[in-house]
């Protein structure tokens, strides 16, 4: 069995982003930070993520003592270390002298130092000098006891468009297509006349140049997913000779530069931050798409993740930056335990003086005090992180329902000139499915196309635009052996390179859902149609829906109630094989969706973790042999409790109604009789 990545630090991990490289000049600020990570109860680090200036000031001299100093310190304090590569921000010296380093934006422009991310993957010297780097700080802390994890660059981001990047591409696309005469067939470059002659006329999309081509898009994103993962794995060949230990980078909300499922690959295990938009009142919404990407990343690879950055209070870099509300830092942090993260960690501990993220949240202050309402909730926090100890490496409950996400079909979409003309990136649909199951408290695993369907009761397919080759055949053949498809509108309509698929739609599904040849719609913000489901309820449509040309699925759910397809059928249901799929329309809107998921899980005899409907508001998650239950309503919210259960965070009886903001843990046990 292969070890936790996390077993070198005792019970969950609490910590932060620490930066004493910008108080090398304050040793009396340092020695304080010790005392109060104590006080705070953390228990690990992230240290020099961006600290190559303080590492290198000069090309090829180095200052190492300054981080000796601290890792000695923090581990005399048993704090334990997640040690950075310094890759994602260069110093000055190295652009000022190797200026094939700074990126080129898509208009051609070289920029200058400056900001961050804003370096060419490509660039033979970035690699060499990230490697050297790298190299030093393996074989000086890759020994050292407090070292426990690595730390891999910061939130991988963007493209480069420099004549590295583009003779790259063209090697990608030699080796993807062999000639050019099948690049051009699988592009339909025939389209306007833009059939190339040669590799060497390709250059990368671009507002200068070629826009109308989406199978290029495509593929410029599949190629900078892999220039990525390429220079992922030149810092882990520099780190492995001499560190051992386990390496992750930390990834972002819902990201759409890169494929992170390939990004997955190159690491021992996943981390991303966690930024969301929270406000006073109800946090359903806001906190249900959080609790979404914290499934997709423990998804990636079916284990346990580490939420490597949040905030203790506050962002700078919303539209409006507002504080968390009482009760909701210990509520937020437990929603990605119980979604499978590995610990809460915090960007970022200590508040700079200067730079843009002076304001940015932080556990200590610009006035230092530990007897402030942040700091309290964050020791809180870590307390209940100690009493929780027993979840560290436990599975969340298994997943009963699958939804398929997948990053390549989701491109395509993006760049599909149709429906709301650009705008048609399913992610927000995505949102609204895991919605209507966060609220009843339902499981959810989200993959892609190349996941294994056979352990799930239900697969989901939102507007799953890209069928790859292959995929409607696996589909059927889940559905014929007694699974159960819940398909979309707007799905099955493009192949693997994003070509139209030939013949009728859904490709491959129109006999499994009863439904050929969807023609789509979309609607002006002023129009108005609705879908009336068997028992009268009335449901408006949110901006896209389909008239099928033809439906012969015996199970007629809801029609359109009003324009010129009314009577048409919207929602219908097709026994195949032994299994049976389900067809959707149209995008409803939320609580038409929730109406319609209801009678899904209802068939199919699936329930949330809480024994009885959830109030508004209230979410429930399991883990181990526990459960979480979180008023996100914004208001108090009655449980509905027939006899008092015990939380195990406080040891009281969960109090009922259950405040806003507030969290309790039950043991499942106890629940069995609630």
């Amino acid at each position: 069995m292969t070890p936790s990545p996390f077993s070198a630090v005792p019970g969950l991990l609490h910590g932060a982003d620490y930066n004493p490289d910008q108080w090398l000049d304050r040793p009396d600020i340092l020695a304080r930070d010790i005392e109060l990570m104590k006080k705070a109860r953390v228990n690990c680090v992230s240290l020099g993520i961006f600290s190559w200036s303080a590492l290198e000031p000069e090309e090829g001299v180095f200052r190492f003592e300054w981080m000796d100093r601290v890792i000695d310190s923090l581990y005399d304090a048993g704090i334990s270390v997640d040690l950075a590569t310094p890759s994602g921000a260069r110093p000055a010296w190295l652009a000022e002298k190797y200026p094939e380093v700074l990126r080129v934006d898509r208009e051609g422009r070289r920029h200058a130092f400056g900001g961050r991310h804003n370096h060419c993957l490509t660039s033979p010297v970035y690699r060499q000098k990230t490697a050297l780097i790298d190299g030093m700080l393996a074989k000086r802390y890759g020994g050292h006891p407090g070292v426990v994890l690595w730390h891999i660059g910061n939130e991988f981001s963007g493209d480069c468009y420099c004549p590295l990047c583009k003779n790259a591409f063209r090697e990608w696309l030699k080796k993807k297509y062999g000639t050019v005469e099948e690049l051009n067939r699988r592009w339909w470059t025939s389209f306007w006349s833009h059939t190339y002659s040669s590799f060497d006329q390709v250059d990368p999309p671009s507002p200068l140049g070629e826009t109308s081509i989406p199978s290029m898009q495509v593929d410029w994103r599949r190629f900078s997913t892999d220039q990525c993962a390429s220079f992922i794995r030149n810092e882990r060949k520099a780190l492995r000779q001499y560190a051992p230990q386990p390496a992750t980078i930390n990834m972002m909300w819902s990201f759409l530069d890169y494929d992170y499922a390939v990004l997955a690959r190159e690491v021992d295990f996943v981390s991303w931050d966690c930024y969301p938009r929270l406000k006073s009142g109800n946090n359903l919404m806001v906190l249900s798409e959080a609790c979404m990407n914290h499934d997709y990343m423990r998804s990636l690879k079916d284990a346990p993740f580490l939420m490597m950055e949040s905030t203790p209070s506050k962002v700078n870099w919303h539209t409006v930056n507002q504080l968390k509300r009482p009760g909701m830092h210990l509520t937020s942090s437990l929603l990605s335990v119980f979604c499978g993260s590995e610990g809460v960690m915090y960007f970022q501990w200590r508040k700079g003086r200067g730079g843009s993220e002076a304001f940015h949240g932080a556990v200590v202050g610009h006035d230092g005090r530990e007897d402030t309402r942040v700091f309290r909730d964050v020791a809180h926090t870590g307390e209940m992180l100690e009493k929780l100890s027993s979840l560290k490496g436990a599975p969340v409950d298994p997943a009963r329902v699958l939804i398929l996400w997948d990053q390549q079909s989701r491109w395509c979409a993006c760049f599909a000139q149709t429906g709301l003309g650009g705008r048609m990136d399913p992610l927000p649909v995505l949102q609204s499915h895991y919605l209507a199951l966060f609220k009843k408290g339902v499981r959810v695993d989200l993959k892609g196309m190349d996941a294994d369907l056979k352990s799930y009761d239900l697969v989901v397919c939102p507007e799953t635009f890209q069928f790859r080759e292959g995929f409607a055949e696996r589909l059927r053949d889940y559905v014929r052996s007694g699974g159960h498809l819940f398909h979309t509108c707007f799905g099955g309509v493009v192949d693997g390179d994003d070509l139209c698929w030939l013949g009728p739609t859904p490709h491959g599904l129109t006999d499994v859902l009863g439904v050929r040849d969807p023609d789509l719609d979309a609607l002006y913000p002023e129009e108005e149609v609705c879908i009336r489901l068997e028992d009268g309820q009335c449901f408006r449509v949110d901006q896209i829906c389909e008239y099928p040309e033809e439906v012969t699925a015996p199970r007629i759910l809801g029609v359109y109630d009003s324009d010129f397809m009314k009577g048409t059928p919207a929602f219908t249901y097709a026994p195949f094989g032994a299994g049976g799929a389900w067809y959707l329309a149209a995008r409803p809107e939320q609580k038409g969706l929730d109406a319609v998921y209801g009678r899904i899980l209802e068939a199919l005899g699936i329930r949330g973790v809480w024994p009885r409907p959830l109030p508004e508001g209230v979410a429930a998650l399991g883990r181990g042999q526990m459960v979480l239950v979180a008023n996100l309503s914004g208001a108090d919210a009655s449980l509905g409790l027939e006899f008092p259960l015990t939380d195990l965070l406080t040891g009281a009886p969960v109090p009922d109604p259950l405040p806003a903001n507030a969290c309790a843990v039950i043991r499942k046990e106890d629940l069995k009789h609630a």
